[in-house]
């Protein structure tokens, strides 16, 4: 019996495992099976899956981007050139065509088995069947040409011939403007699409064609049609400034971002300026650094070791106060006769002039020549080396001479000019008429840098950058860039910026980079416009002036900015009277956050009057006391103790006043007669508001008539006000005599 039980257990325990093999537990175990098997080869599977589809949408997104580069080819070069397309595609297409082929050949693959076993067994048995290789094709395709250039048409090789010449002149600052632009003119008239930018700037301008906005704008329209990138600059700059189009700074960014991405530098240095100071646009370091990065690089592929041409920017309001101007004809013309007569300092300062083109006198190496070969006769080791200078370089018709060059370099270095001791390393560095030797060229280099010349530093920067003759060192390289661009080489600017972007030799600091690249573009070829437009407002042509500055000022430019601002200030010339005071007030804003000190004194005077803003008495202290405390400003230190004195915006203290007052004489000889009235009227205010409290609290104060109490009459107290003050005054005068005696 007891048996009996255990079978029928034992039964039991059978059916119920069967019931677990059943139908539902097969499929379990064939779900544990299959998970088996996907650790090991499902997820391989799947990885090539996706691995094959991204390499083919790569490849899809290959062949489309080569078919839109063809056809921006075909478009951009027939807009910029006005023909028509006629560009050979055959190795475009060839390309197109391998890829085409690639792309077929994988989706063909049905079974890409490309597991690490079947890897393994494919590299230990040699295969009969040569395997599909993607990398061998992909090595086959031939890079795309940076740039398809088109066969211009006979007339329109003449056209641009035309326009290149007319450029040159320009450039040169040839008298006769009317004739270069007129070749311009005529190029344009045959379609070249520079000659009709140029144009559309001249009529901007009034430069050797009259003023006309209205038809520079319709030629800008016209190429905008184009996709043309300086037609978007020249929009940009319509809209930003509401010149022959509504005021409009939406549009003005859209056509400057166009065009920055079309490489304007025009547009990317008006965008890039934006980003750095945050106008209009939310500020990014990086984004300015991007595009002034851009516009730098021109700006020094463009610039010679000598520097480039020497741009001198003047302050309208600080003309207008008794500063110096640009140019002082008489001036010139003193040092021109006493050249003449043989005065040697007198024929190297003007052959200094029109070598670097300073202080608006002409570039001109034949005239350069000229003064410094009757200096070089006396012996003088300036003339000396500035004569193997134009030799090295050449240019205007002197053809290069290095054995030249080397003779009037060593007589200069013979007499310890680092001009000349530099001019013999740039001659050893480079092989110019001796073999290379960088050793003597470093030795050369130091000599001149350690008497302070730029380029001798320069030089040596470049050396130590580079490794050339030295053991490359960073942060000897940042020293001497740092010393060179302290005498503004745009050079050494550029690469100081580089170092300070990548973090070579000092931390990385993007805002230090962005000021520096900023400067370099400011001193690209356009900065001479800065000396063209004061030209035009001494000439009293208030119109041509304040374009010019405007264009500048969009560009980022300080200088430009508060002269247009000035000129809206002064209200000369075609300006609208409603809108002059908030426009100027706009310029006046950008120029003081660059750290112009007049911009920011105007700033307060506009929060003082009202003009162009609410008045504000409140925010004009503010302006007034950074421009004193951070810019020493000695007129807007006068203000500040005006409004202290006066309780106007601040708290009224008459001891800050007086403080204020001598701060402003200390600061500036120009206002020391205004602060001395300003502490006279102070101490005469100081004392009749005495002698009135002492007259309120005295019996004294009331006159008895007829039994009746008279107060004093108001004149009776502005009389003796008047008296009193005139006694503090001379008081105030006699002071120092009488403490001298």
């Amino acid at each position: 019996m007891n048996r009996l039980k255990l079978y029928v257990l034992l039964l039991c325990f059978v059916l119920s495992a069967a019931e677990l093999k059943g139908p539902d537990g097969q499929k379990t175990s064939d779900k544990t099976e299959n998970k088996d098997s996907e650790d090991t080869s499902v997820p391989k599977t799947k990885s090539d899956q996706e691995t094959y589809k991204d390499l083919t949408n790569a490849l899809n997104k290959e062949i489309q981007f080569l078919q839109d580069y063809a056809t921006a080819i075909q478009i951009s070069k027939a807009f910029d050139q006005e023909i028509e397309p006629e560009i050979d595609l055959q190795k475009m297409e060839t390309q197109l065509e391998k890829l085409k082929d690639l792309k077929t050949t994988l989706l063909n693959t049905a079974d890409p088995a490309w597991t690490e076993e079947e890897k393994e067994s494919a590299g230990n048995s040699k295969s009969e069947k040569k395997e599909f290789n993607p990398q061998e094709i992909l090595d086959a395709l031939q890079p795309l040409p940076e740039e398809l250039e088109l066969d211009l048409t006979a007339d329109m090789k003449e056209a641009k011939a035309q326009y290149e010449a007319a450029i040159s002149k320009l450039e040169r600052r040839a008298p006769d403007l009317v004739g270069a632009i007129l070749q311009i003119k005529h190029s344009a008239e045959r379609g070249y699409v520079p000659a009709k930018i140029k144009l559309a700037w001249s009529y901007i301008f009034g430069e050797g064609v009259e003023l006309d906005v209205d038809k520079a704008r319709k030629i800008f329209e016209e190429l905008l049609e184009k996709g043309n990138a300086e037609a978007h600059a020249g929009m940009g700059f319509l809209y930003a400034t509401g010149t022959s189009v509504p005021v409009s700074q939406a549009r003005a960014l859209v056509h400057y971002t166009l065009g920055a991405i079309a490489n304007s530098d025009y547009a990317q240095m008006a965008l890039a300026y934006r980003y750095w100071a945050g106008v209009t646009l939310p500020a990014s370091c990086e984004k300015a650094m991007d595009l002034y990065m851009k516009v730098a690089h021109k700006v020094a592929g463009g610039v010679t070791l000598s520097g480039g041409l020497a741009v001198q920017r003047v302050r309208l309001v600080d003309e207008a106060e008794g500063g110096a101007s640009a140019l002082d004809t008489d001036l010139i013309e003193y040092y021109q006769l006493l050249a003449e007569k043989g005065d040697v300092q007198a024929q190297v300062g003007l052959g200094q002039l029109h070598f670097t083109g300073g202080r608006g006198v002409t570039l001109d190496l034949n005239k350069a020549l000229h003064y410094f070969t009757q200096a070089a006769k006396t012996g003088n080791a300036v003339a000396n080396a500035f004569l193997g200078k134009i030799y090295l370089e050449g240019g205007d018709g002197i053809k290069a001479d290095n054995e030249t060059a080397m003779r009037y370099f060593k007589k200069a270095a013979e007499m310890n000019n680092p001009i000349g001791q530099s001019g013999l390393g740039v001659m050893h560095l480079q092989g110019r008429g001796v073999a290379k030797d960088p050793t003597a060229a470093f030795k050369y280099f130091a000599m001149a840098a350690n008497q302070g010349w730029v380029e001798g530093q320069l030089h040596l920067g470049f050396m130590y950058f580079g490794g050339i003759g030295v053991r490359r060192d960073f942060k000897q390289a940042n020293k001497y860039f740092s010393l060179a661009s302290q005498s503004g080489h745009v050079l050494a600017l550029y690469h100081l910026a580089l170092m300070h972007a990548q973090g070579l030799g000092v931390m990385r600091s993007c805002a230090t980079a962005v000021e520096l690249l900023k400067n370099v573009c400011e001193r690209g070829p356009w900065s001479s416009r800065l000396m063209l437009a004061h030209a035009a407002w001494s000439a009293r042509d208030t119109d041509s002036s304040l374009l010019q500055y405007l264009a500048l000022a969009e560009r980022g430019m300080e200088v430009a900015q508060s002269n247009a601002a000035y000129i809206l200030d002064v209200g000369e010339g075609n300006v609208d009277a409603d809108t002059r005071h908030a426009r100027a007030l706009q310029l006046w804003s950008r120029a003081a956050s660059q750290g112009c000190a007049a911009a920011r004194v105007k700033l307060g005077d506009y929060h003082y009057y009202g003009l162009g803003t609410p008045k504000d008495l409140d925010a004009a202290a503010h302006h007034y006391r950074l421009a004193s405390e951070h810019l020493h400003s000695a007129q807007a230190t006068f203000n500040l103790g005006f409004m202290h004195e006066r309780g106007l915006g601040l708290v009224r203290d008459l001891h800050l006043a007086k403080r204020c007052y001598d701060l402003a004489a200390d600061a500036s000889p120009d206002a020391r007669l205004p602060a001395a009235l300003a502490l006279a009227r102070l101490h005469a205010h100081s004392a009749i508001e005495s002698l009135l409290e002492s007259l309120s609290q005295s019996p004294l104060a009331v006159i008895f008539i007829s039994g009746d109490s008279i107060l004093l009459s108001n004149w009776d107290l502005y009389l003796m006000t008047v008296l009193v003050g005139a006694l503090g005054f001379v008081i105030y005068l006699r002071r120092p005599h009488q403490q001298a005696n």
